[in-house]
C-alpha cells in the first residue's frame, strides 16, 4: 500500500464511482432489515445475509470461466494470516452493528459505526506508518462526519431525546472499527496485486462460516417465511455481494480513508429511503446535514490523482 494513503488521494471517478454505488446499496439495509419478520434475531438477520452473500463472492470470485486462463498469484504466509483477520472482522461486524441498532436505533448506530469509520481508517493509517492526513481528506472528512451527524441525529435531537444506551454506543464502535480492519486488510491485499474479486471472495466466504452458528442457534422460522426469505436475499444479493464486488474493485483505484469517507453516503440513502419509502419525514436539521454531508462527498471525489 502507498506510504502516502491520504496524502496522494486518488478518489477519482474510477475509484469513487463504485464506493458510492455500493454505499448506496448499503443504504437499503435499515429499510430492508425493518421488513422482517417481528422476532426476528437482529444478530441473526445479518448473519444470513452475509453466509449467503460471503458464499456467492466466493464462488464467483474463484470460478470465472472467462478468467481460467489467468494464473492467479498465491498468499504468503502473511497475507494468509492478513486474510483470517479480515474474516474475522467481516464476521464481526453484523453480530455488532445490527445489534446496536436494536438498543440504539438506527440513527445513533449509524452515526457512531459509520462516521467513526474514516476516522478509524485515517488513524490506523497514520499510526502504522502508511499514511499522512492531507488537508483536502481532513476537510472532507470533517465535513462528512459532521453533515452526517446533522442529518441522522436531527429528528432525534429536536424530539428531545436523551436516553443512552452505552452497550449498544460500545456495540455501534466496535462495528466502525471492524469494518475498517477489513477494508484495510483488503486494500493492501488488493494493491500489492492480488485479484480484488478473489479477495473478497475469500473473505466474505470464511466469514460467512463463521456466523453460521448464529443463524443455526436461532430459531429459523422466520427465515422460512416469504418475507424473511426475502430480506435475507436483499441483504445476500444486494447489500454484500453486488456492494462488496463494486466496493473491491473501488479499493484498486482509491484509498481506504478516502473509501471510508465516500461511504458515508449510506446514510444519506438510508435517509431519503425513509422518507419516500417509510413516509418519515426529515427536519430541517436533517436537510442542512444533508447538505454539509454530500459537500464533503463531493469535495473527496473530485479530488485529483496526485501519484
Amino acid at each position: 500500500m502507498s506510504n502516502d494513503v491520504c496524502s496522494t488521494p486518488a478518489a477519482t471517478s474510477g475509484g469513487a464511482a463504485p464506493i458510492l454505488t455500493a454505499s448506496v446499496l448499503w443504504g437499503t439495509t435499515g429499510t430492508a432489515s425493518s421488513l422482517a419478520p417481528a422476532g426476528a434475531p437482529a444478530a441473526a438477520i445479518g448473519s444470513a445475509g452475509l453466509f449467503l452473500g460471503g458464499l456467492l463472492l466466493f464462488l464467483t470470485g474463484h470460478w470465472n470461466p472467462l478468467r481460467n486462463t489467468v494464473i492467479h498469484r498465491g498468499y504468503t504466509a502473511r497475507e494468509r494470516r492478513l486474510l483470517l483477520l479480515g474474516a474475522l472482522a467481516v464476521a464481526g461486524y453484523p453480530v455488532t452493528f445490527y445489534p446496536a441498532v436494536a438498543r440504539t436505533g438506527v440513527a445513533v448506530a449509524t452515526v457512531v459505526a459509520l462516521c467513526g469509520a474514516p476516522i478509524f481508517a485515517g488513524a490506523l493509517a497514520w499510526a502504522t506508518g502508511r499514511s499522512r492526513p492531507a488537508a483536502r481528506w481532513l476537510v472532507a472528512t470533517a465535513a462528512a462526519v459532521s453533515g452526517c451527524v446533522a442529518l441522522v441525529l436531527g429528528h432525534q435531537l429536536t424530539g428531545g431525546s436523551t436516553e443512552i444506551d452505552l452497550l449498544g454506543i460500545g456495540l455501534a464502535a466496535v462495528a466502525g472499527f471492524v469494518y475498517v480492519v477489513y477494508a484495510l486488510v483488503g486494500g493492501e491485499l488488493i494493491t500489492s496485486g492480488h485479484d480484488s474479486a478473489r479477495v473478497m471472495g475469500v473473505m466474505f466466504g470464511a466469514a460467512g462460516l463463521f456466523v453460521l452458528p448464529v443463524v443455526l442457534s436461532t430459531e429459523a422460522a422466520w427465515l422460512l417465511s416469504a418475507r424473511g426469505l426475502v430480506v435475507a436475499l436483499h441483504l445476500a444479493v444486494f447489500t454484500t455481494f453486488l456492494a462488496y464486488r463494486l466496493f473491491g474493485y473501488g479499493l484498486r483505484h482509491t484509498t481506504v480513508a478516502a473509501a471510508t469517507t465516500l461511504t458515508l453516503a449510506e446514510p444519506a440513502v438510508a435517509a431519503m429511503l425513509g422518507v419516500t419509502v417509510l413516509g418519515e419525514r426529515l427536519p430541517f436539521l436533517s436537510w442542512c446535514g444533508l447538505g454539509i454531508l454530500a459537500s464533503g462527498l463531493v469535495l473527496l471525489s473530485l479530488s485529483p490523482r496526485t501519484r
